[in-house]
């Protein structure tokens, strides 16, 4: 498998992630969209923070269910249930200090949107990985 990220030198600098991932593999994984819902479906705990740690944790499990590592990933979205600039960019640097971090050198997509999908959900990512 290889996995190609580059940033064209015509397009804007990023803050860690790549304008472009260039994949070839054999199998590609699409994980559905990860919640902050703890193994009981409970939501986790500890707001925006407490949510985007469930969701990593979610990520690296169900990678690990597949075979594959933060390593793998190509492409992921995140969304973020909020309009304030501040709280993305907080999601973005917890999941950039995170063991998960490798996963967000690749395309990336950061959404502040109005609401997910179950009360009080306040993140979610979606993410595809590539394997050989």
């Amino acid at each position: 498998m290889t996995i190609d990220r580059t940033n064209p030198p015509a397009l804007h600098a990023t803050p860690g992630y790549h304008h472009v991932t260039k994949v070839q593999a054999d199998h590609l994984i699409f994980l559905a969209g990860q919640c902050p819902l703890q193994p009981t479906g409970e939501l986790a705990e500890g707001g925006l923070a407490g949510q985007t740690d469930q969701v990593m944790q979610n990520i690296l499990i169900a990678l690990e269910a597949a075979g594959a590592g933060p390593g793998d990933v190509v492409r992921t979205v995140i969304y973020v249930a909020s309009p304030v600039r501040e709280d993305l960019a907080a999601v973005w640097t917890q999941l950039n200090e995170s063991p998960l971090a490798p996963a967000f050198t690749s395309a990336s997509t950061l959404l502040g949107v109005a609401q997910l999908g179950f009360p009080g959900q306040l993140v979610e990512i979606d993410v595809t990985a590539a394997l050989s």
